[in-house]
């Protein structure tokens, strides 16, 4: 007998709350954080990528509601609240009904809720029964006294229960359908309005068929309303239908997505990026295959960046072998983490010192040992790792066989300060000490920098100096490039660093870093063998590899031309596969082609044991026919400005 009473209760205290939440103040829906919603990523061609959920961990978007399918909001409305435009935050209809119900079953079989009572959740924390249901309608109806009924039907359309942990129709359509909700047909949104009656039993991934009932159900509700015809309907019901399978979080690129995610504008939901998906899954594969073929040599990690040059569209992004493996620290990203770049800085040496005029085509640069004076009263001696050394050497000889000594030299002749400033031009934005903290070592690899600065950097040598910025997104706009240096030069470099010949002494004729068309490229290791780098590129592609170990513990003997070239040389060579090689790389503007002494650097005499060919500028032949000697150009070599020299007292006879 004690049951009946309750309904009576609780409908008192509905009618008494109505009329104190109409006489307290309104709350306007809009007013209500929307939060950051899930983003779905696909790579160039529109293939998915995966999606990366907001902070709470709920996959949802929010889109406005003239970017949600009529058809959804027509089904939506028919099978939850089809007087929604009607009454207010109350159907007492509804409400009555489900009492009735109660009173006579003892459970309510129809539901009395409404869509105005759903974003009343969002207010504040709802305790559960009859107290709770008082709480939120008394929080719905303060709603509807402020809000517009669209801001109410947007404000639920984006937060109503779509199954496990999706949340409103954008990511339920982008989940289930991969399209945004703006289209939707009347097969899918009847099927995603048929949803909420019962988010965990309805779920598509867990009762197909019971689904496809209720989705029958809300297109007889439609009907019945006069919303479709009879034909519409059995269309509908009948429209095969498929689910996509569930995506969880990036499915891969991951190092790059969760790199993009923060850029990413909050309105955002659907972000095609300028990954190749086929390429970057290719990449991954190798990058997990050479390094476990290094795994007797202590080689862990490994990470790639390929580029086009035409764009600075980043095609693939590999940050570890494997992302999801916590012994491997496979969630740090090799892309972007900080290693020391060894003789990869070595071109932007030696352009700068042509450009400069500091050195030439011709010079003749000694590899010998050689002795700098450094701040602190210490003395600074570099070396080769073979420990030995060449002697006399041409410019192109020195750099493409990355010669320690030689490269020393010309830093000391252009300034490390010149260098730096240089660097910061083309983006080592990481290189933050002064010059003076570097020293000469700079050209060796002393500060630090990121695979990412470096392929940049690489790509502006291959655009012969025009410096645009990486692209990660295709509605990015490509930017205006911007001159940095001489152009003339920084072909003069890309063609010593394309020369196979040149670098013979150091890697041979015919080693991994020789590719069946024209590729300029150059290796790196750092000092103990902590960081092992290969960088280089086609007139299309520029692709740079970190191999090492995030951990910052020594390799076992193993350089750039063993420990990342492999993995460059297999990357450069899939790039080529479907597409015909690329043209060779262009002669250096305002240069001529011109015999000289190999050991020399002038031009060809009797006395000269071997001739070699090399790129000269025009001013230089014209000197060398007319026997004149260049005065003006004279200049103090050694030594340098800032030199400084200490005294060797135990040599002192006094």
């Amino acid at each position: 007998m004690g049951r009946p009473s309750v309904p009576l209760v609780t409908l008192a205290a509905f009618s008494l709350l109505w009329f104190v939440a109409r006489a307290g103040l309104g709350f306007d829906v809009r007013t209500l954080p929307h939060g950051r919603g899930t983003v779905h990523f696909t790579d160039r061609t529109g293939l998915p990528l995966g999606s990366i959920a907001a902070s709470d961990v709920r996959n949802s978007a929010w889109v406005r509601l003239d970017r949600v399918s009529p058809y959804f909001l027509r089904a939506i409305l028919a099978a939850e609240d089809a007087r929604f435009y009607d009454h207010g935050a109350v159907d007492a209809g509804a409400l009555l009904r489900a009492a009735a119900e109660y009173v006579v079953d003892g459970e309510a079989r129809s539901g009395g809720s409404t869509i105005a009572m759903q974003p009343a959740r969002s207010i504040r924390h709802v305790p559960g029964g009859v107290r709770g249901k008082v709480v939120q309608i008394v929080d719905a109806e303060r709603i509807v006294l402020r809000s517009p009924p669209n801001a109410v039907l947007e404000a639920y359309v984006n937060r109503v229960p779509m199954g496990g942990d999706i949340y409103g129709i954008e990511a339920a359509a982008r989940s289930y359908f991969g399209i945004s909700a703006a289209d939707l047909d009347l097969a899918q949104s009847a099927l995603l309005a048929a949803i909420p009656n019962d988010p965990s039993r309805l779920s598509p991934y867990a009762n197909w068929r019971g689904l496809r009932a209720r989705q029958r159900y809300v297109l007889d509700r439609m009907e019945e309303g006069g919303l479709i015809s009879r034909a519409q309907a059995a269309a509908a019901a009948g429209e095969r239908l498929e689910i996509l399978p569930p995506a969880g979080g990036p499915r891969t690129a991951q190092h790059f997505l969760f790199a993009l995610y923060p850029h990413v504008p909050q309105e955002r939901t659907l972000v095609r990026t300028t990954l190749d998906a086929s390429l970057q899954r290719y990449v991954q594969a190798q990058v997990l295959a050479v390094t476990s073929s290094l795994g007797n040599r202590h080689v862990t990690d490994a990470a790639a960046l390929v580029v086009d040059n035409a764009t600075g569209d980043v095609l693939a992004y590999v940050g570890s072998p494997d992302y999801f493996s916590d012994v491997l620290l496979g969630r740090n990203n090799g892309v972007a983490a900080l290693r020391q770049p060894g003789s990869s800085l070595k071109p932007f040496t030696y352009e700068l010192a042509l450009e400069r005029g500091a050195i030439a085509s011709t010079t003749i640069l000694q590899d010998a040992p050689a002795t700098y004076a450094i701040p602190g009263g210490e003395l600074y001696q570099p070396a080769d790792y073979s420990t030995r050394f060449a002697g006399p050497v041409r410019v192109r000889y020195a750099l493409a066989n990355s010669l320690n000594v030689p490269a020393v030299r010309v830093l000391s002749r252009v300034g490390v300060g010149a260098l730096l400033e240089r660097l910061h031009q083309l983006g080592f934005s990481h290189l933050e000490r002064p010059a003076s903290y570097y020293g000469l070592g700079l050209t060796l690899g002393s500060g630090e920098v990121t695979l990412e600065e470096l392929v940049r950097a690489y790509a502006t040598m291959a655009r012969d100096g025009a410096a645009i910025p990486l692209r990660m997104t295709l509605d990015a706009p490509v930017r205006a490039s911007v001159q940095i240096g001489d152009a003339a030069t920084w072909a003069l470099v890309t063609r010593m660093l394309a020369d196979p010949h040149a670098r013979a002494l150091s890697f041979g004729v015919n080693s991994i870093l020789r590719l069946p068309f024209p590729a300029a490229v150059k290796t790196g290791t750092s000092s103990d063998y902590r960081d092992t780098w290969t960088v280089g590129f086609t007139r299309d592609y520029t692709v740079g590899v970190w191999a090492g170990n995030f951990d910052g513990s020594a390799m076992q003997g193993v350089s750039g031309v063993t420990g990342a070239a492999p993995l460059w040389n297999h990357i450069m060579l899939h790039l080529y596969e479907r597409r015909d090689d690329p043209p060779a790389f262009a002669s250096p503007p305002g240069f001529v082609r011109v015999a000289i002494c190999a050991t020399t650097g002038r031009r060809p005499t009797a006395a000269c044991g071997a001739v070699v060919a090399e790129w000269i500028r025009p001013a230089q032949r014209a000197a060398w026919r007319r026997g004149a000697v260049r005065v003006a150009g004279l200049h103090i070599v050694f030594p340098a400005d800032g030199d400084i020299f200490a005294l060797n007292r135990a040599s002192d006879p006094t």
